[in-house]
């Protein structure tokens, strides 16, 4: 029994490293087509945008006399210093609304969405006297497309703007305690994730509030965000709420788009955890045979092992051209096929269908299919090693290991 456990060891081993080989190509197809492909969709779809809020500012000029001693002449220069004073937004009201398309690229699947916004910004003088404010407002992305954009000053749109390095600028002729309001609305595209950035470090936030329509179930929000202060399910998708009355915050607001199972990542998970699988079910084989005294040599674990290891390897290069539902049941098919047929003739049909078949089953089709429960495959996997512990610890706790270990001494 040493010999067939420490020849068990070394299949399981190689085994493992042609699972780790296979997995880094898998990966690195993945890596390669990605960089390539993205590029190519954010191009045509554009990329994760940024919106920024608003750059308010009034600015003060201040004439300096300058003295130069030049030989015996003393020459006196007067200069004018600009300083820009920046003031914080009374009140933002902001709508944004999301539909979301998964495009195929390649092989791979990207998380697009077309993005409605409008936003409306109030600007209070506080001064005590009639001041010029500069309303500066920047583009998400200097490579995007903007549809239909506006730019209204208390409803009276504004006809003529020229952007610069992806801004605009606009003056603001604000009376003492006047309040006006300026809004932005545009149509765009974008890819990933959407952020609202309220400013550089820690920003001051008056009479906030935005408001997220989805036409998606599944949403998700990327670290160093704030979650949502209301949610309402829709029909279909959320209205998702931020409000607040006066924050000070360095935390920004941030939606992620549910993103569609991609074959060549799903594929490099399943391999490179592929030796748990495979060791599962050698250690419940191993005792079933031992408890039924089935004879199943090493040679034909070794050929288990590598019906074990087509299922990987199809899985890999059929998941390029099929979808990957439909590659993993062919996998599974063709894996199963391969034990059974093969172990009916080592020890006898009804071991090849019970024993080995359902052992395959779960722990070659259902371990897989746990990767598609994100979030909850390593507690799947974990289960699964728990009850396999407990089955085997039934099934053997009777046996005297002394006795097993020294009958073929």
């Amino acid at each position: 029994m040493k010999r067939n456990i420490a020849a068990l060891i070394f299949i399981f081993i190689c085994t493992s490293i042609a699972w780790m080989i296979l997995g880094g190509v898998t990966t690195a197809r993945t890596h390669e087509q990605d960089t390539k492909l993205k590029a190519a969709v954010g191009q045509l779809w554009g990329t994760v945008q940024m919106q920024y809020a608003p750059y308010i500012y009034f600015q003060t000029k201040e004439w300096t006399t300058f003295k130069t001693v030049r030989g015996s002449e003393t020459i006196e220069e007067t200069r004018v210093e600009t300083t820009d004073h920046p003031v914080t937004l009374e009140g933002s009201d902001i709508d944004v609304d999301f539909k979301l398309e998964h495009r195929k690229k390649g092989l791979l699947w990207y998380s697009v969405y077309g993005i409605t916004f409008q936003g409306t910004y109030a600007i209070s003088n506080h001064t005590g006297q009639r001041r010029l404010f500069y309303f500066e407002y920047a583009f998400p992305t200097t490579d995007g497309i903007y549809d239909n954009f506006s730019l209204s000053i208390d409803g009276n749109r504004v006809r003529e703007f020229k952007p610069v390095a992806g801004r605009i600028v606009e003056a603001i002729d604000i009376e003492p305690d006047q309040v006006k309001k300026v809004t932005i609305t545009y149509e765009s595209q974008g890819m990933d994730e959407w952020w609202y950035i309220f400013g550089s470090g820690v920003s001051q936030i008056r009479n906030f509030g935005l408001t997220m329509t989805t036409d998606f179930d599944k949403v998700d929000f990327s670290q160093n965000s704030v979650s949502p202060t209301e949610k309402v399910k829709l029909d279909k998708g959320w209205q998702l709420s931020w409000q607040y009355d006066d924050l000070i915050s360095g935390i920004q607001i941030n939606l992620a788009m549910p993103q569609k199972v991609n074959p060549g990542p799903f594929v490099s998970k399943v391999t490179f955890f592929a030796p748990i699988s495979l060791f599962l079910f050698f250690f419940l084989i191993f005792i079933i045979t031992a408890l039924k005294d089935v004879k199943v040599h090493p040679m034909n674990f070794f050929f288990v092992a590598s019906a074990y290891f087509s299922f990987h390897l199809l899985l890999a290069y059929l998941a390029d051209h099929v979808d990957i539902h439909i590659s993993l049941l062919i996998s599974s098919a063709v894996s199963i096929f391969l034990v059974i047929s093969y172990m009916r003739i080592v020890a006898g049909t009804k071991f090849a269908f019970l024993e080995t078949g359902i052992s395959q089953f779960v722990y070659l089709v259902l371990f897989s299919y746990t990767f598609f429960l994100t979030g909850y495959t390593g507690l799947a996997i974990t289960v699964l090693c728990i009850i396999t512990l407990f089955i085997v610890m039934q099934l053997t706790a009777k046996i005297d290991w002394q006795e097993q270990f020294s009958k073929k001494k």
